[in-house]
């Protein structure tokens, strides 16, 4: 049987019930046969793989890589996935460094194929942590099917800390940001940017972002974000805007609908 987590209703109040029955249903999840399967067999072969033509030559090795990571829709893309890993980071012309997707990069990192010392795929921990990872993507994917708008605040939960605590530039930071759709979408909602403004010149764009950021939010600066708890609040904001934009297209379709109900039906028969 595939599992289906259990969201009760959208919006904020959907998000409050799905994080008080996390951690019982990502239990659950995780058990799930499938997922399970995948799992066990990435920690017994994946510390044998040497090189990237290894990994993606193993459909299921390479299914639980790039879920980790959120590429999943790439399983079938292999000589590019092959390239990305191959090239590693350590070259600022790699092409994992050249795309603005960050998912990329860290797929390549994580792996480790271009490293002097051999890949990580053999060090201790590395099993797990990839498989951690492959878990609570798969599980965000699964609430999805059934709210994207909560996926998104899975999603963001994840990440913004990661990237506030980095040691990057903030510009680089908010580049990392806007590279990463479903971070950025989350950004847009909440401060109420328009359709198209993605068409801006990248220096605008940031602007705006930093702009609006600290003016509506009270972020100032990413590094805010590393505490979870910000996080949460960012994403709360999200879910009532979404929800409350949501409304406002369902209000003007039951406006629509009770125009058109209310118009008198065109007669062809003379009378």
């Amino acid at each position: 049987m595939t599992f289906q987590p259990v969201v009760a209703g959208s919006g904020l109040a959907g998000w409050a019930f799905l994080q008080s029955t996390m951690q019982r249903q990502t239990e659950v999840f995780n058990k799930s046969p499938n997922l399970a399967r995948d799992s066990d067999y990435f920690t017994q072969n994946i510390g044998a793989v040497r090189t990237a033509d290894d990994l993606v030559s193993d459909r299921r090795l390479l299914r639980v890589a790039l879920g980790a990571f959120g590429l999943q829709d790439d399983i079938d893309s292999r000589a590019f996935i092959r390239k990305i890993l191959e090239e590693g980071t350590r070259d600022d012309g790699a092409l994992a460094n050249r795309l603005t997707d960050s998912r990329y990069k860290k797929l390549a990192e994580a792996f480790g194929f271009d490293r002097l010392t051999g890949p990580r795929t053999a060090q201790t921990g590395f099993s797990g942590e990839i498989v951690g990872l492959y878990r609570r993507r798969s599980f965000e994917v699964v609430v999805g099917q059934q709210d994207q708008a909560l996926r998104l605040g899975l999603n963001a939960m994840r990440e913004l800390p990661e990237i506030a605590r980095s040691d990057q530039s903030e510009n680089a930071k908010w580049f990392t940001i806007m590279g990463t759709q479903p971070l950025r979408q989350v950004f847009e909602t909440v401060l109420g940017l328009p359709t198209g403004f993605g068409k801006l010149d990248l220096d605008r764009q940031l602007a705006i972002f930093k702009d609006r950021a600290d003016r509506q939010l009270g972020i100032g600066k990413l590094e805010e974000l590393a505490d979870p708890a910000a996080v949460e609040k960012l994403v709360e904001r999200f879910l009532l805007m979404d929800q409350v934009k949501s409304f406002g297209a369902q209000s003007s379709n039951a406006i629509a609908l009770t125009l058109l109900q209310s118009v008198r039906p065109l007669r062809f028969d003379g009378l």
